[in-house]
């Protein structure tokens, strides 16, 4: 078998090895000398190149380069080389002092810096910050939403094993309810879309009442059974529980994904259940609605139907929503779920190890 070229022998001294440590967890390092210090540090613990290249999500060629660099000119070598062009004006304290300040202290009248007001606290004009912080990827602008669920990770593998191994001569439906769904009218007519100009209707509105969505999304089949309400209560859940026990032909295992939702777990739906033993419920993790392929299906309703939907009554509104779930039955979709119960958890954990270093 043919073999490469012998790589070069790469050890650290303790200094080197407390420095790349450092500079893999220190807030202000960029992640790109922090990558290079993970690559260096995995090196020397002799592993293949291939092997660190797939740890670290990046290809051969750059463990290979940052390991003949760091053979070759050692610490030295994992910083930026000068580039060609006009020197730079601003150096890499005056650098790292606005991002440390960005990432560490707040402004006292504001909840997050500015480039203008960043700028006046070092001197510097506001273009050249947004051209630092445009560097090395920070928006202080800008913030999302995560949260963490703490429930059992079993059930994830159950779920997505319903997805991408449904059991044979079973169906799998994803159920779930969309309430408070409003009946709203514009208070002033709608002027329609013309050349040159966007449809434009009032700010305001008027309440007409609301109602619920009871669905039901075969993942195979991508058809949707629905329900209407005016309540969502236990009760109301209960009927359609008994709808679909209608809807699937008999003889066949009915395996029912929701949420944690309190009227999916009264006594009375659990009394329902057992009476109903082709029925089997599986309940999504706290927190993962994401994983109920039901919501992704309202998230098509609210765009198409209701979101710019102008409706006189409650009856109105439900006419709408019972006019779109026959036109979408008459050519259903499935969606594709792809990603494994791994895949994910993997994705989990990377994330948990991200905000880890973070100081939180």
């Amino acid at each position: 078998m043919r073999r490469g070229r012998p790589l070069a022998e790469l050890k650290l001294t303790v200094e080197e090895n407390n420095r790349l440590i450092e500079w893999t967890r220190r807030h202000k390092t960029s992640q790109a000398l922090a990558l290079r210090a993970r690559i260096v540090l995995a090196c020397a613990q002799n592993t293949p190149n291939g092997e660190v290249a797939r740890r670290l999500r990046v290809t051969p060629q750059t463990v290979s380069k940052w390991r003949k660099r760091f053979v070759a000119r050692r610490l030295d070598g994992l910083l930026d080389e000068p580039r060609p062009g006009a020197p730079r004006r601003i150096g890499d304290d005056v650098v790292e002092a606005v991002i440390a300040k960005t990432l560490h202290d707040k402004p006292k009248d504001a909840t997050h810096w500015s480039t203008r007001s960043l700028a006046r606290t070092h001197g510097l004009s506001h273009a050249t910050v947004g051209r630092i912080w445009q560097a090395f990827r920070l928006q202080p602008h800008r913030q999302e939403t995560f949260k963490l669920s703490t429930d059992a990770l079993d059930k994830v593998r159950d779920i997505i094993g319903l997805y991408l191994n449904p059991p044979v001569k079973a169906v799998v439906l994803c159920v779930d309810e969309k309430s408070q769904i409003q009946a709203l009218d514009r208070t002033q007519p709608i002027l329609p879309m013309t050349p040159g100009l966007p449809e434009r209707r009032t700010h305001d509105y008027m309440r007409h009442g609301t109602t619920t969505l009871f669905a039901a999304l075969d993942v195979a089949t991508g058809k949707v059974i629905g329900q209407l309400h005016r309540r969502h209560r236990a009760t109301e859940f209960l009927k359609f529980l008994s709808y679909l026990d209608l809807s699937v032909p008999t003889g066949e295992e009915v395996h029912v994904v929701m949420d944690n939702y309190g009227t999916h777990k009264t006594p009375t739906v659990q009394r329902w259940f057992a009476r109903h033993p082709r029925f089997h419920a599986h309940f999504t993790p706290t927190s993962s609605s994401w994983i109920n392929q039901v919501e992704r299906w309202f998230a098509d309703l609210t765009t198409k139907q209701i979101r710019r939907g102008t409706h006189r009554s409650t009856v109105q509104l439900e006419q709408a929503i019972r006019t779109y779930l026959a036109t979408y039955n008459q050519n259903p979709r499935p969606f594709m779920w792809t990603k494994t119960a791994d895949e994910i958890l993997d994705s989990i954990k990377r994330f948990c190890l991200r905000i880890s270093e973070t100081g939180h």
